[in-house]
C-alpha cells in the first residue's frame, strides 16, 4: 500500500491545477435518486486534494477527506480556509479512523483503484450509517476508439511507467458491484468536452501517475510525444478532448 501512496508524490502541484474537475450533475443526481441533503455528513475517501470534497462543500455539506499522501493532503488542508465545513486526516481507506456508523455518504473519486478492495468496502460498510450509500465518482478523458484516443492511449502505453497495469486496476469499477445489496446499485454516465492548451494538456498528462516525472529517462521521450501529438490534432492553439464521469451508488445489505 506505501508503493501506491506514493504514486503522486510530485505531481500535487499538476493535479492541482490542471486536473478535470467532477461535474455539477454529480450532485444533482445524488440529491434526485439517493436523497442527498445539506444536512448529510460525506466522507471523501483518498481525497487527494479535494476536487470531490468542494463538490459536497459547496452544497453544503460537511465532508471528512481521509488522505495517506502529504502532499495530497496537504493541499486538500488548504481549502479549509474557505470551507469551515472541511475535516482533514492522514488515514487509508482500509483505516479511515472514522467512528463506527458515523457518516452517511462515504464517496471516492479517482482513487478506488489504489485501494485494497475486499478491506476498503469492508471499512466502508462498518462507517456508514443503516442505509448509507457508497458513491464512486470515476471522471477523466474519454477512452473511446476514435483516432486521437487510440493515439493518446498508444503514448501512454509506449511512454508511460507501467500504464498497462494501472489501466487494468479500473476494472475494480465492476468487480465492485457485486458487493452491494441486490437492486441497490444505480449508474449514471456523464460526457462532455474540455478544450486545453498545450500548457494545460502537458499538465494534465503529467497528473497522471504513470506519466515520468523530471529526471525518469522515460521523460523527454514522454514530453516529444505528447507536443507532436498536440500539433496533430490541435486546432487553433486547443486540443478538444472528450470526457466522461461514471458514476456508480450502492447500499450493502441489512447487517
Amino acid at each position: 500500500m506505501t508503493k501506491n501512496v506514493e504514486r503522486f508524490t510530485g505531481r500535487v502541484e499538476e493535479y492541482e491545477r490542471y486536473r478535470l474537475r467532477y461535474p455539477g450533475e454529480v450532485i444533482r443526481t445524488l440529491t434526485e435518486r439517493c436523497g442527498l441533503t445539506r444536512e448529510h455528513l460525506v466522507a471523501d475517501i483518498g481525497a487527494g486534494t479535494g476536487m470531490l470534497a468542494e463538490l459536497f462543500l459547496e452544497h453544503g455539506n460537511a465532508v471528512v477527506a481521509v488522505e495517506p499522501n502529504d502532499g495530497m493532503r496537504a493541499a486538500c488542508e488548504r481549502l479549509t480556509s474557505a470551507w469551515p465545513g472541511l475535516t482533514v486526516r492522514k488515514a487509508t481507506a482500509e483505516e479511515t479512523g472514522l467512528e463506527d456508523a458515523s457518516v452517511d455518504f462515504v464517496v471516492v473519486g479517482r482513487a478506488l483503484h489504489w485501494f485494497d478492495l475486499e478491506l476498503a468496502m469492508r471499512e466502508f460498510r462498518r462507517v456508514l450509517r443503516p442505509d448509507g450509500w457508497v458513491v464512486l465518482v470515476a471522471h477523466g478523458r474519454s477512452q473511446g476508439e476514435s483516432a486521437r484516443e487510440v493515439e493518446l492511449e498508444r503514448i501512454l502505453m509506449e511512454e508511460g511507467n507501467d500504464y498497462r497495469n494501472v489501466k487494468k486496476r479500473y476494472l475494480v469499477h465492476e468487480t465492485v458491484l457485486s458487493m452491494f445489496a441486490q437492486g441497490s446499485v444505480l449508474q449514471e454516465q456523464m460526457h462532455g468536452e474540455q478544450l486545453l492548451t498545450l500548457e494545460e494538456f502537458l499538465g494534465q498528462v503529467q497528473s497522471y501517475s504513470a506519466a515520468p516525472l523530471p529526471g525518469d529517462p522515460k521523460y523527454a521521450g514522454m514530453q516529444r510525444a505528447l507536443r507532436e501529438y498536440f500539433a496533430r490534432w490541435a486546432e487553433d492553439g486547443k486540443l478538444r478532448m472528450g470526457t466522461a464521469c461514471f458514476l456508480t451508488c450502492g447500499r450493502f445489505s441489512t447487517r
